[in-house]
């Protein structure tokens, strides 16, 4: 699997994120700057990844979203190559009209930093084949504006076509109020878009792939990733 890491001015999880990637794919990410123009020849996935870029000014997401080298990633996910976006990269690609809706400040209006629990909603796609449908898994996250909104027609939409993929849960799946840690529409954590080649998600799977985390839950999105790559090659 060829990866690419977008990186914008503040972002700071490229460098975990690029971690991950290798320790996974047993490939070294390309780095790309914000500024340029293309991606490398045989990009098979572009990651946005998590931080403050741009000192989160005007909203989370919205100058990176305008930066040169989205327009190369747009291009990209137009020809059906996976793009994922963790957190900040979320945000990002909301503001890039990658994906629908907007994250907006968590209900209660602190910033949230710790594990929690998520749902997998499906497993046959490219970014859950590594899991099973159903299956909860541990992941952190670290974000103040996490809480997933749109209007009710594209909440409908998102739910009719089985586009919410990673649901806040309880540690035996159960969906409510009580565990919907920011006030995300429907308790949703990751969305993709009508294609099914871009992943939008709040927690950070990268931070758990290795056992010295305690935990490697987000290890099964990136390996699930490198096999759909392996298996469309």
């Amino acid at each position: 699997m060829k990866s690419a890491v977008l990186v914008f001015p503040g972002i700071n999880r490229e460098r975990d994120m690029a971690r991950a990637l290798r320790l996974v794919s047993g490939r070294e990410p390309a780095m790309v700057w914000h500024a340029e123009t293309s991606l490398p020849e045989g990009t098979d996935l572009v990651v946005a990844p998590g931080g403050f870029s741009y000192g989160d000014y005007l909203r989370c997401g919205a100058i990176a979203a305008r930066s040169p080298v989205m327009n190369a990633v747009r291009a990209f996910a137009s020809d059906g190559g996976l793009v994922l976006g963790v957190c900040n990269g979320f945000q990002i690609l909301c503001e890039s009209e990658l994906l629908p809706g907007i994250l907006m400040r968590n209900a209660r209006l602190k910033f949230i930093c710790h594990d929690v629990h998520v749902r997998v909603e499906r497993s046959d796609t490219p970014f859950t084949r590594g899991y099973n449908a159903g299956q909860v898994i541990r992941v952190p996250v670290a974000h103040g504006e996490g809480n997933y909104a749109a209007d009710e027609d594209t909440i409908r939409r998102l739910e009719g076509e089985g586009r919410v993929l990673y649901r806040y849960c309880s540690p035996s799946g159960e969906v409510g109020d009580t565990h919907n840690i920011n006030g995300a529409a429907q308790s949703i954590a990751g969305i993709i878009n009508e294609r099914g080649n871009v992943l939008g998600m709040m927690p950070h799977p990268e931070n758990h792939v290795e056992d010295i985390m305690g935990c490697t839950d987000g290890r099964g999105l990136f390996a699930g990733l490198v096999a759909h790559l392996g298996r469309a090659a």
